[in-house]
């Protein structure tokens, strides 16, 4: 049997979705795309979508949802400057398209036409990071519902205290589809899966709670008996910590960060300030520092949407760019910010392959894929023996960031107490504030443990959410201010 190029199999497998259906062809494409570039417009393309899901969730012993569906539908875009006229529709049809085009166009200067030569067809880069699969289909309706009983039965099975068990199970088909005016084609499919855990434990009336979960883009086998039993094992531990927990004390201390997901911190307070749209509007607390040292010596961060089947991966980009392992901050040096094709060209730098939107329905805009510290030379252990008294934040929850000052809030949802190099106990309602920037050039101790979450992370800008990944070290931080309950 001879296989196509991966690239060239997307794009066979997006256009049989989403073109031939409905009757359309590359043709049809190069004549939407030559009526709106022939009024004043920088940029324009179409993004087509289809994108199939399914859900299951337990809860009290059985599986209480099961869901089910599936949506298409196209974006048509013109960018003239920095002005976006944008129209979609859930009907894919030459008359859609038309229509989309006819509105769109109204963002040309005084509606003026010009010539437009006809844009020579061309196959975008792309990377090979996943299988095309229809996760889904990895497993049968019966073996989804027993994965989530057997995740129940053994977290049940765990410890006696645990009194309510919820897990959900979630697998998207996505398929998409980008054409440029530049004559670029590409295309992406995009399988993701997650299982989430939540336990509730119980003893003398105090109920406390610990979650674990991961996914990424691969099918549902994935979690097998090893994976399950371990987040099992982090949702109850964690549960159980918390049970025992104390009143987490206030004030300016040292804290020490775990690794994987407390990343959740550097991509919230640092992340979105090197987004390349605030740091062209000059809103940034990292606005006009290319090339200034931002963080302390040794922090070194990337965005990096090019590694194997991690839930923030892209082929593509959603402008059809390749993704990419950018280096944004090296040995606390500023290198550059995330960038979309608009923002790019408006501060005169190539995009990094980090256009990103929801769906077809909403606008591209530069966006984190996975984001992550890179490790340092000290042993978890060296970090901890080092701290006189202090927090260790295992694991977080919620938080808020203001863009513009870096200032962020966070809470941990496992942090335990240090002193003299000791942990002693688990603390409750630690809340860490501060700013990004500072907090960065406070980082004194990177540990040699760097790893990545288990892939979980969905990311919210204005009104959009897409799957992220993040990751780093231990981290020790001097001097950051922690909001008790003691």
């Amino acid at each position: 049997m001879i296989s196509r190029e991966p690239t060239i199999e997307r794009l066979a497998v997006a256009k049989s979705l989403l073109l031939t259906p409905f009757g359309l062809d590359e043709s049809d494409l190069s004549h939407i795309l030559g009526r709106i570039k022939a009024h004043r417009v920088d940029e324009a393309d179409l993004y087509f979508q289809y994108t199939r899901s399914e859900g299951w969730s337990l809860e009290e012993g059985i599986v209480k949802t099961g869901t089910f569906s599936i949506d298409q539908g196209v974006g048509v875009r013109a960018v003239s400057g920095e002005k976006t006229a944008f129209a979609y529709s859930d009907d894919i049809s030459l008359a859609s398209l038309r229509d989309a085009a006819r509105t769109v166009r109204s963002i040309s200067a005084a509606g003026q036409t010009r010539r437009v030569q006809t844009a020579t067809k061309k196959i975008a880069r792309s990377r090979s990071l996943y299988a095309g699969m229809d996760p889904i289909a990895t497993l049968d309706s019966s073996t989804k519902v027993a994965l989530l009983e057997k995740v129940e039965r053994l977290a049940r099975a765990k410890d006696t205290r645990v009194a309510q068990v919820m897990a959900g199970l979630a697998a998207e088909y996505d398929v998409v589809l980008v054409a440029r005016a530049d004559g670029i084609r590409a295309a992406d499919v995009r399988p993701l899966v997650r299982l989430s855990l939540t336990v509730i434990v119980e003893h003398k009336g105090r109920r406390e709670m610990g979650s674990a979960g991961g996914g990424g883009r691969f099918g549902l086998a994935y979690f097998d008996d090893a994976v399950i039993s371990r987040y099992v094992d982090e949702a109850v531990s964690a549960a159980l910590n918390n049970l025992q927990a104390r009143a987490a004390p206030a004030g300016e201390m040292t804290v020490v960060l775990g690794p994987g997901w407390p990343g959740i911190l550097l991509h919230e307070a640092i992340g979105h300030g090197l987004e390349g749209d605030f740091n062209r509007k000059g809103s940034s607390a990292f606005s006009g520092k290319v090339g200034q040292r931002v963080a302390a010596r040794g922090v070194t961060v990337l965005d990096d949407g090019t590694i194997a089947e991690r839930r923030g991966s892209l082929n593509i980009d959603d402008e059809g760019n390749a993704s990419a392992r950018n280096v944004l901050i090296e040995d606390g040096i500023l290198q550059g910010y995330m960038q979309d094709a608009m923002n790019a060209r408006l501060m005169g730098v190539q995009p990094t392959g980090n256009a990103r939107r929801e769906s077809y329905a909403h606008i591209p805009m530069p966006r984190m894929t996975n984001t992550y510290m890179l490790a340092g030379g000290k042993s978890p252990q060296e970090i901890i023996a080092s701290i006189k008294k202090g927090l260790f934040a295992s694991n977080f929850g919620g938080g808020q960031v203001d863009i513009t000052s870096g200032k962020f809030v966070f809470s941990a949802s496992e942090a335990f107490w240090v002193e003299n190099g000791r942990i002693l106990y688990p603390v409750k309602g630690a809340t860490l504030v501060g700013s990004g920037p500072e907090c960065l050039k406070r980082v004194s101790m990177i540990g040699n443990d760097m790893k990545l979450d288990s892939g979980v992370g969905t990311c919210g800008k204005e009104g959009q959410s897409v799957p992220v990944g993040v990751g780093q070290p231990s981290l020790r931080i001097d001097g950051l201010t922690v909001g008790g309950t003691a």
